[in-house]
């Protein structure tokens, strides 16, 4: 990693990090608190996204809503999702943490909380930004690629390029990020509450890097459907915790490869899928 300089972020963190550099254990109570706490949260969301999505599954391209009950809905969807994957994160951050208190060093109150909070911040703002390319594409007029004209080869499109991504060095480089967390820390590190809410964005930032096609997969197979949302949350927790990298990468772009020329192809015979039907509003694949 070449030579570390005094007061560098891997300096900084390094000094909290035992000689091994392996994380100072939490107590395990801590630990299984901590864990409940993410976890608990991640359920709370699920049931919240269930009544706020009841009846709204139109299929691809199913709206989103207005602006204010989509944003909504997005953070605490992100909060179900994500939470459970990037649990060993945030543990790591609590046993520098608790390394940092230990050797008598100052520790800002709540920075874990912020952390998280910082994480939130970019997965929101990546949610802003899937809104305003979905409104830009229904405001522009190109005849109306519906459901049963070009609509389903553009879901299953949007689909496979999901799969080819998984491919990509961009992916790989962010997904490594995702997956190690003493990387991560190591080289990111900073201290107090700003600097925790900077590196929960970073973080973020990351994890966008390394999710963001799945999530364009979900507005693909409908962005309201609990189902699979659940799809794509497993997705991403194979991904970022079996210790298996490669072949889970690989394994998965097998799955939205198949799932997305299966869409284009034979959509009637995709599980789970809802197929759009003229007579609903929501069953323009983009309304032009």
């Amino acid at each position: 990693m070449g030579e570390l300089t005094e007061g560098s972020p891997a300096s900084r963190a390094g000094s909290a990090v035992d000689s091994d550099k392996r994380f100072p254990p939490l107590p395990q109570l801590a630990s299984i608190g901590l864990i409940v706490l993410l976890l608990g949260l991640a359920i709370a969301g699920w049931a919240v996204v269930d009544v706020r999505m009841a009846g709204m599954d139109a299929g691809p391209g199913t709206d989103p809503g207005a602006i204010g009950f989509y944003l909504a809905t997005w953070v605490v969807m992100m909060a179900a999702m994500m939470f459970p994957s990037i649990t060993p994160m945030v543990l790591s951050y609590a046993r520098i943490q608790r390394g940092k208190r230990e050797r008598g060093l100052p520790v800002t109150i709540g920075a874990t909380c912020v952390f998280v909070a910082g994480y939130l911040v970019t997965w929101t703002a990546t949610g802003l930004g899937f809104y305003a390319v979905f409104a830009a594409a229904r405001a522009v007029d190109l005849g109306g690629i519906t459901w049963d004209q070009a609509g389903r080869y553009l879901a299953g499109g949007v689909i496979v390029a999901a799969g080819l991504y998984q491919f990509t060095p961009l992916k790989q480089t962010c997904l490594t990020k995702c997956r190690d967390p003493f990387l991560f820390l190591l080289t990111s590190w900073r201290s107090g509450r700003t600097g925790a809410l900077r590196m929960g964005i970073e973080h973020g930032f990351w994890c966008v890097g390394c999710c963001w096609a799945l999530m364009a997969a979900l507005f693909a197979l409908g962005v309201m459907s609990v189902g699979w949302m659940a799809f794509i949350a497993a997705l991403i927790a194979i991904e970022k915790l079996l210790p298996w990298k490669s072949p889970a990468n690989r394994g998965i772009a097998i799955v939205l490869l198949v799932l997305g020329i299966s869409i284009a192809l034979v959509p009637d015979k995709v599980p789970g899928l809802t197929i759009p039907t003229p007579t609903d509003d929501n069953a323009v694949m983009v309304d032009m």
